[in-house]
């Protein structure tokens, strides 16, 4: 018996195609904005723009980044009881008010230490 016989013969591609210029021209685009944009003042904004302005240049800073935030939450669990899980504990790290700007750190830190550096940040996944 061959794989290829119980496979898919045929591949259908689907795509959204507009044919009518006056309905391009009548959508509205709308933007995603952060929750901080809502409110008029928001009290973490020079923590999130020192966060983002962080440049990740050393190896060393790098590594301690990934190694000191996590790449999942690790407050999520499952609660399990003779093998059924019985309740979900949800992560709580989207809670964090510089959820966004910590993750996106410890990218910056992943990016510098495999394009630069060019070493292997497999550990850290």
């Amino acid at each position: 018996m061959k794989v290829f016989d119980n496979t898919t013969k045929k591949i259908f591609l689907a795509s959204w195609v507009s044919l009518n210029s006056a309905e391009v021209s009548k959508t509205y685009v709308t933007q995603l904005h952060s929750p901080s944009s809502h409110s008029g003042f928001d009290i973490f904004l020079p923590l999130r723009q020192w966060l983002n302005n962080i440049e990740v240049r050393d190896r060393e800073l790098a590594h301690r980044l990934c190694q000191l935030i996590p790449a999942q939450c690790p407050f999520e669990r499952d609660i399990k009881l003779f093998g059924k899980t019985i309740l979900h504990i949800p992560p709580m790290c989207k809670l964090n008010p510089l959820y966004e700007e910590v993750v996106s750190l410890r990218f910056r830190a992943l990016c510098y230490l495999a394009d630069e550096c060019g070493e292997d940040v497999s550990q850290y996944c």
